[in-house]
């Protein structure tokens, strides 16, 4: 395949890395990290291998949910920096070779919205029809109200105003109406403002909510979307909308555009993500290769997102009551690990018990899975979660840059984990002296995905390994092959696979030193250590395997 087609269409084979600048790195000393302390570290991440970064929000918010409840989305809250700040940031990051992309968060607004307060002030407000209001709210379904814990409707009553309001999250976050032009009108001002301000694109938070919960309902909600994505594009060609879409594999494709790809450029693969895990439980994987199976293609230059990991909880809401109490045995069996009844507010280190030969095997299989891999900050040193705060909070740790922290010479704005993953035993000052780390093993993996397009761009195959516990796959594209296989367990096992068309060429191993011959008949017998993986290039043995099908030109 031409190497250049990865540029055009970058996000296809981008390494995505989402980080939260209130928890990365203070560069102010007043104990909450920043634009300038992030851009401090721009060439860490640029050494890392990543190629995109992913902002969580940054705009002025009262910050009663981590900054998704928004009162300008003009602005920089003034805890995170200034405008200037964030240019300089966003120079930086572009000098360095990296894309930028943030957080469109606008299903809602904070109750401290501008446009809010004006809307709630009476029913005849100019900004009435920018939420949606009722004098008789529809009946709630329990199973639709996201945050149990905290929520036991949808909708609130606003005594000033004397209707209801609906808000699909916290009843501080009422939601914007884009049923209403204006309000859509608006939500293209906001990419556009960003965007000329170096922006590449957006993941846009709870995407169903944004075009199913309005009024009136919209003879085809998915126009938005397609409006939204055209608008992009004739500003830039090249920008994105990465699409938060957790809804079952028949009904997700809509969001991408069906075959047009018009929509959403990737939606995130959360089916997939919660078999990983249920395949990571059992040492069985199944549940994993069935999802793999079942997924739908694409359109053409749209892409998965794939993670084990985000900064929200390890939602399990696709598994069966069964299924996702397998997961919570053996991930997180203690009730202050759940959250919501449908997941886990831990991170994946802990989850797999700080077992390294676990953890690396589980991130070269993220890497390797068909699609974009999407990491979260903190887990390329194996960083624990801090179960003492709140919800979700527990993931959103301050980055551990030594052994004393070095996310600032203040109190952080929340505190670090105690015990083994403490910053004195997990820090990135370590690890980078460290050849065995799990951030050089970090880098080796990036940069093996980077030089293996038929990873993202490639045909995927699920193999038949002849063990259960064994998880294997190839991915051709334009005569070239890469054949992964992943050992969930923890006994050391012999896979045997079948390479049609492979037969006798030459299987290099691309994480390690070493080469197996695949027989005349296509077969290969690969052996695998107790949580091992394989990446291996295809190549006829007069080919080096760097040269094996792809073109630079």
């Amino acid at each position: 395949m031409r190497l250049t087609y990865t540029s055009d269409v970058w996000w296809k084979n981008a390494v995505v890395y989402c980080l939260d600048v209130e928890t990365f790195k203070d560069g102010n000393g007043d104990g909450v990290g920043d634009f300038r302390g992030l851009t401090q570290q721009i060439d860490y991440l640029a050494g890392l291998g990543v190629t995109c970064l992913w902002l969580m929000p940054f705009f002025p918010t009262p910050n009663r949910d981590d900054g998704y409840d928004i009162t300008d989305f003009y602005s920089i809250d003034p805890r995170l920096g200034t405008l200037g700040d964030f240019v300089e940031f966003m120079r930086t990051a572009h000098d360095r070779g990296m894309r930028v992309i943030a957080d469109l968060v606008v299903n809602h607004t904070s109750d401290q919205h501008p446009w809010f307060k004006e809307s709630r002030k009476s029913k005849s407000s100019p900004l009435r029809d920018w939420y949606v209001w009722s004098d008789k709210p529809e009946p709630d379904d329990p199973s639709k109200v996201v945050f149990p814990d905290k929520e036991d409707s949808l909708w609130e009553w606003d005594n000033r105003s004397k209707q209801y309001y609906l808000h699909s999250f916290y009843k501080h976050q009422p939601d914007l109406n884009v049923a209403n032009p204006e309000v859509r009108d608006e939500i293209t001002r906001i990419l556009g403002f960003w965007m000329e301000l170096g922006l590449s694109g957006f993941r846009v938070d709870a995407v169903p909510f944004l075009i199913e919960n309005v009024d009136p309902k919209l003879p085809d909600p998915h126009e938005f979307l397609q409006d939204m994505r055209a608008f992009m594009t004739r500003r830039k060609g090249g920008s994105i909308l990465l699409g938060e879409v957790n809804v079952p594999y028949e009904d997700l494709v809509a969001y991408f555009g069906d075959g047009l790809g018009d929509q959403v450029t990737m939606c995130f693969d959360f089916i997939s993500m919660q078999r990983a895990w249920l395949s990571l439980a059992r040492q069985n994987a199944g549940p994993l290769a069935d999802a793999l199976r079942e997924r739908p293609e694409p359109p053409k230059d749209c892409q998965w997102a794939m993670f084990l990991r985000n900064h929200d909880e390890l939602t399990l809401d696709k598994l069966t009551d069964e299924e996702r109490q397998e997961v919570f045995d053996a991930f997180g069996p203690e009730k202050d690990m759940q959250i919501f009844g449908r997941g886990l507010r831990r991170r994946l280190p802990t989850m797999l018990g700080g077992d390294l030969r676990r953890v690396k095997m589980a991130y070269s299989l993220l890497f390797s899975l068909p699609g974009t891999p999407v990491i979260f900050y903190g887990e390329e040193i194996g960083m624990g979660e801090n179960l003492d705060e709140e919800g979700r909070l527990a993931v959103r740790v301050p980055m551990q840059w030594t052994r004393d922290g070095g996310f600032s010479p203040a109190e952080p704005v929340r505190e670090v984990p105690e015990g083994s993953f403490a910053p004195e035993r997990v820090n990135v000052a370590d690890q980078k002296r460290d050849t065995a780390s799990l951030l050089r093993w970090f880098q080796l993996l990036i940069e093996r995905y980077r030089e293996c397009p038929e990873l993202a761009w490639g045909t995927y195959t699920v193999l038949d390994a002849g063990h259960h516990a064994v998880f294997a796959h190839r991915c051709d594209a334009d005569g070239a092959t890469v054949v992964v296989a992943h050992n969930l367990c923890d006994t050391a096992v012999d896979a045997e696979l079948e390479l049609a068309g492979l037969e006798g060429q030459q299987l290099t191993d691309l994480l390690v030193d070493g080469t197996l011959d695949v027989s005349a008949d296509a077969k290969v017998k690969l052996p695998l250590e107790p949580h091992g993986c394989r990446w291996l290039r295809a190549s006829p043995p007069e080919i080096a395997p760097e040269d094996a099908g792809v073109m630079s030109q």
